[in-house]
Formats: structure tokens, sequence, C-alpha cells
């Protein structure tokens, strides 16, 4: 039987989709280096630039020298792309019906698995793919952190360590000139890494999307620290983040007020305004692209590379229609069905939030 069972080639499709993050590669690399390590007679299809390379059948032969050495590498070696769930039935502009297409490709090439790395919309997908019959095991990357299912998802943490450290080196010239300095991390819909990066690097007021703020109790904030002999204040604003007037707002209103608004993104609204209420001089820094750029710390090479260990050996025992996930440090399985179309949000009233306000953080409300 176990002559059999090394005798009998897997084939295995693999991609990256959405947003590039750290340690994407790591996880493929544990994948790999698992079923390579069982003696398994594997061959790996690595579609490229996502979605889109399944649609099209665009991919190539994967050995496993192609894993060697990109464990502390970010990025992804098979490019990705956003393809959104929400076209993803639309035919394209040539009139090609894209899961179709991508159904015809897993079958043409005989996969017996599809290992798809990606956040919120790459699940949507994949599990569609699940309910058209595909064998599909899914691995969580965001460096957002809003996955529903498992605690933490690779390139978080790496990219926690990039936001901190650039308000960290805002803390020195905010200090030298006596400034207002707001930091403008990463997250339109959720504030996990906003929140982290805030506590870590000493933000004295954080703002995130799931606690709307009031303007005026940001700028009470800054005039207390002054009054009590601070020189400068450090504000760590999501991408996301709200006032409580525009969350009033019915979706239709808020995006007709940001096709309208004259500041290129929130934290230049903030130190408009709290520069015209105050007089005091603001200067924004935005880190951008660079949160999700460079090599995975060592948290998310081996947390990626546990994933993908996980993946590797739920693959070889057949067990398909997963998110590999991480619950009460512990690695599960959920069930796609389960994770698909949920978002993770910060909870105004957990206990970290809780614990920051105790050390004197305000979050505007």
């Amino acid at each position: 039987m176990v002559a059999e069972a090394e005798e009998k080639m897997k084939r295995i499709g693999m991609l990256t989709s959405g947003g590039d993050c750290q340690a994407l590669n790591a996880a493929m690399r544990g994948v790999v280096k698992t079923l390579v390590n069982s003696r398994q007679k594997v061959e790996i299809y690595g579609f490229l630039d996502g979605y889109r390379g399944l649609i099209y059948g665009n991919y190539r032969m994967l050995t496993g020298n192609d894993f060697s050495g990109i464990l502390t590498k970010g990025g992804t070696i098979l490019g990705s792309s956003r393809t959104p769930f929400k076209t993803i039935q639309d035919p394209d502009e040539n009139g090609l019906d894209k899961v179709a297409a991508m159904i015809k490709n897993y079958q043409k090439l005989k996969l017996d698995c599809l290992v798809i790395l990606g956040g919120n919309g790459t699940h949507k997908t994949a599990n569609l793919l699940r309910e058209k019959g595909l064998n599909v095991v899914t691995l969580p990357k965001t460096i957002d952190n809003d996955l529903w299912g498992t605690d933490m998802t690779f390139g978080f943490q790496s990219a926690v360590n990039v936001a901190t450290e650039a308000i960290d080196c805002i803390h020195t010239t905010a200090a030298s000139h006596g400034r207002v300095f707001i930091v403008e991390v990463m997250g339109h819909k959720v504030g996990f890494l906003t929140l982290n990066a805030g506590i870590a690097g000493g933000a004295d007021i954080i703002l995130i999307p799931e606690i709307p703020y009031d303007i005026n109790k940001v700028i009470k904030k800054i005039e207390d620290r002054e009054k009590n002999g601070s020189r400068f204040t450090i504000i760590a604003v999501a991408e996301g983040a709200i006032s409580k007037q525009d969350a009033k707002l019915t979706k239709k209103e808020y995006k007709k007020k940001l096709l309208n608004n004259p500041y290129p993104s929130v934290s230049y609204e903030i130190a408009a305004q709290i520069q015209e209420k105050t007089g005091r001089e603001i200067r924004v820094t935005v880190p951008g692209h660079t949160q999700r750029g460079g090599s995975p710390c060592p948290y998310d090479r081996v947390f990626a590379s546990r994933l993908g260990a996980e993946a590797g050996e739920m693959i070889l025992n057949g067990e398909y229609g997963f998110m590999v996930g991480y619950k009460n440090r512990e690695i599960v399985k959920v069930p796609l069905e389960d994770v698909a179309g949920k978002l993770k949000m910060v909870d105004p009233s957990s206990t970290i939030v809780k614990e920051a306000k105790l050390m004197g953080i305000s979050f505007g409300d």
C-alpha cells in the first residue's frame, strides 16, 4: 500500500491573489517542502498573477528548487493581481466565462488540489470554486488581519513592524519641532494594523474605522497634552478612519462625499481641521506600500511555514474545502463556507482597546 501511495502522482495548482504581503513565499515553501519531504511524487503548477493565471491558463511548472532560498523573500514569486469577486461571474471583455475557464484549466491539468493564498475577496472566489466541485485548500494572507475564522493572518505582524518603525521615526522629529504628526496606516475597513502599530509606537491618539471619532475630542487630547507639558502629539490614523458625523451618512452619501473631498485622504482632512481650529502646525506621513513590502519578520516566517506545512499535510490526507487558520494558539481547519464573505473587525469593547484607553490613548470617541 505504501509503495502504491508513493507512486501515485499528486498534481497541485498554486496561486497568490490580491495585494501582496510578506511571507507569501514562506507559506508556499512550507506547503511544497511538506509534500516533497513526504516522498509523495508531486507536480506543482504555479499560476501567474493570481486568479488571472488560472483563468487564462498562464502557469509554469515548479520544482523544489524554486522554493529554495525564498523563506526571507517578500512579495510572491508567482506574482499577484486583484480579481474582484463582485465581477468574477461576469464575462471578460472578450465574452469569456471566467469561472468556467478556471474550472476548465483545473481539469485540463488534472489537478488534485488548488492551493490559494489570499484575503477576503480571494476567499470568496475560493469558496465559489469549492462549490463548483474543485478541491481547494487556502491560506490566510493579509496585512489587515481581518479574515474571519483565524486569530492571525500572515503578513500582519511584518506590517505592524514597518508601521511601528515609521511611528518610532516620527517621534524624534515631532519632539524636536514640537509638532502634531499624523501617521496614516493601511486599513480601509478594519483597524487592527493601526491599533497595534499605534500602541507599539506610543501614539497618543489612534483613529480606526470601528470607532468613529469626534474631531473636537481629538483636539482636546492635543490641548490636554500641551497643558501637561508635552510639546508634541502623535496620531495614528487608519486609512478608513471615519468621523462620527460621516458615520451617520448612508453609504451612497458617504461615497459622494469622498468623490468631492478636496483632501487626498482622511489624514489630510483631519490635519486641516486641527490646524484651522488650533493654529498648530500639522504634518502628515504616509508609509503607504512600504507596510506590505520587504522581508517577513521572524514571527511571520515561522507562522507562515507552520500554516504551509499543515496545508501540505491536508493535501496528503485528501482534506479539502478548508482554510488553514489559527485559533487559541493552535492551527485549525476552518470550512471555507464559514470564512467567505465575513469580515473580522476590531471590537470597540475588546480588552486591547480598553487597555489602550487605560494608558491614556485617545480614540477620539
